[in-house]
């Protein structure tokens, strides 16, 4: 076959064009910082890169998530801890209706505090954080409890705050008010992270014994004259007052134990993010010490082969008559 100065300038410009291309690719490596600028680059990387990229977001996301919801459970357990201490306060007026020298008067005046302590309770109940009431369960913005009116013998009563003008029916707000708000924490797992008026205030196995009831039954008893009626408040109500004791109690140790497992839950979202950070490093990221040499060669080359061809591709006198 022969060889002509056509095939060999054919031969030199299409290497050269590869050497410059690989040149600038390199070039373009080391500029970015990153082994792939595009999909087509490598195609199987761009695609791992791009899942890592985006778990990664998921993952912060969810830690977004899960400080809010730290957040609503420390303001929950905040008021589980007041409501605690009015109960407690109540129990300690309780008790001392026991003692001998305590008559009328003085039974008035617990029951007159006992009255503030039933509003401050509701108070506690409508507890709002970011706009939403921490108690109302799916019915966030309309506030759970009411302290209601004073009855004739001017008894608070802590009640439900059931709206008659609005569309769902008093067994569909009940319903909300029960119901269970859920927080995405990582793929495909949620949590659970209020507590609802109902827990705080049914005490029993059934809601026949609950906080509303109970408030409302010292109220009367103190107000009462009748022995036995003044009998009830040192045991019947007393012992109702230390199960609504322990059930809040109970209702603040689970705000605690789910306190604690966002807390993990966020930790683990920051060492996976860890992982995939250094994982995505050695995929998209350039050695730039490699990357530099391997600029140095390429380079090497392209000068070599323009050396290369200026000694084969001699000029000649047809270059000139060009």
């Amino acid at each position: 076959m022969r060889v002509t100065n056509q095939m060999l300038s054919n031969n030199f410009l299409r290497d050269m064009r590869t050497n410059l291309n690989n040149m600038s690719t390199v070039q373009g490596q080391m500029s970015s910082g990153k082994q792939i600028r595009k999909p087509s680059d490598d195609p199987f990387k761009a695609s791992r890169i791009m899942q890592m990229h985006s778990d990664m977001d998921a993952n912060k996301q969810y830690n977004t998530n899960i400080k809010s919801s730290i957040n609503w459970l420390d303001t929950t357990d905040t008021a589980l801890g007041q409501i605690g201490n009015v109960i407690g306060r109540i129990d300690e007026l309780l008790v001392s209706t026991g003692s001998g020298g305590v008559g009328s008067d003085q039974r008035q005046a617990i029951k007159d505090e006992i009255n503030q302590r039933i509003q401050e309770v509701s108070q506690i109940l409508n507890t709002s954080f970011d706009g939403k009431y921490i108690f109302g369960g799916s019915r966030g913005t309309t506030k759970p409890t009411d302290a209601g009116t004073k009855d004739a013998m001017g008894n608070s009563s802590l009640i439900y705050n059931i709206t008659t003008t609005d569309p769902p029916t008093t067994d569909d707000q009940m319903a909300m008010l029960k119901n269970k708000l859920l927080v995405e924490v990582s793929q495909g797992v949620t949590m659970e992270y209020n507590a609802t008026t109902s827990e705080v205030i049914n005490y029993g196995a059934d809601d026949s014994k609950n906080l509303m009831k109970l408030l409302g039954d010292i109220t009367n008893h103190l107000g009462s004259n009748d022995p036995n009626d003044i009998k009830k408040l040192t045991n019947e109500d007393l012992a109702g007052i230390k199960e609504a004791m322990t059930n809040v109690l109970k209702v603040r140790s689970e705000i605690g134990s789910k306190q604690n497992r966002m807390e993990s839950a966020e930790t683990r979202n920051v060492d996976q993010n860890f992982n995939m950070m250094e994982i995505l490093t050695a995929t998209e990221d350039i050695d730039i010490t490699e990357k530099a040499m391997e600029f140095a060669t390429m380079q090497t080359v392209y000068m070599a082969s323009l050396q290369t061809s200026a000694k084969v591709i001699q000029t000649s006198l047809l270059d000139y008559l060009r």
